[in-house]
């Protein structure tokens, strides 16, 4: 079966890496791909966060990276042949967020939303704080 693991990843993270390779585990083929988000300004050039997968899946042979810059995440999906979507939860707000995306995605599409739980040790981490920290001169 194939995944797709979406994200801006701006920038990636140990979280995102984490994710990834346990996706990789469950999953046939994995494709972890950099989405548009017309919520979000890309702080990061999306050729640095593809250059950033590609390094963290060099030893995952069933994972694929890409970009995806318009339209909607189904679009995407069906014409890849992907049924199922992954996506990271660290807590309770990101399920606040998942959920409704989750079912509009099968809704329109019949994709399928798997989650999976953050490691304990990375559920702190998020890109926008990731960034945050490297500004003020800390070393995330």
């Amino acid at each position: 079966m194939r995944a797709l693991f979406p994200g801006s990843f701006d920038p990636v993270t140990q979280g995102h890496e984490d994710i990834l390779r346990r996706a990789a585990l469950l999953f046939d083929e994995v494709v972890v791909c950099v989405m548009s988000n017309a919520g979000k300004t890309g702080r990061v050039p999306v050729a640095e966060r593809l250059e950033r997968l590609r390094a963290a899946a060099v030893d995952l042979g069933n994972v694929t990276v890409d970009a995806h810059t318009g339209g909607l995440l189904v679009d995407y999906c069906g014409r890849n042949s992907i049924d199922v979507v992954v996506r990271g939860v660290r807590g309770v707000a990101d399920l606040h967020y998942e959920v409704p995306m989750a079912r509009m995605n099968h809704e329109l599409a019949g994709v399928e939303t798997f989650f999976i739980a953050a490691d304990p040790a990375l559920g702190h981490v998020s890109s926008t704080l990731v960034t945050t920290v490297g500004q003020q001169g800390g070393a995330p």
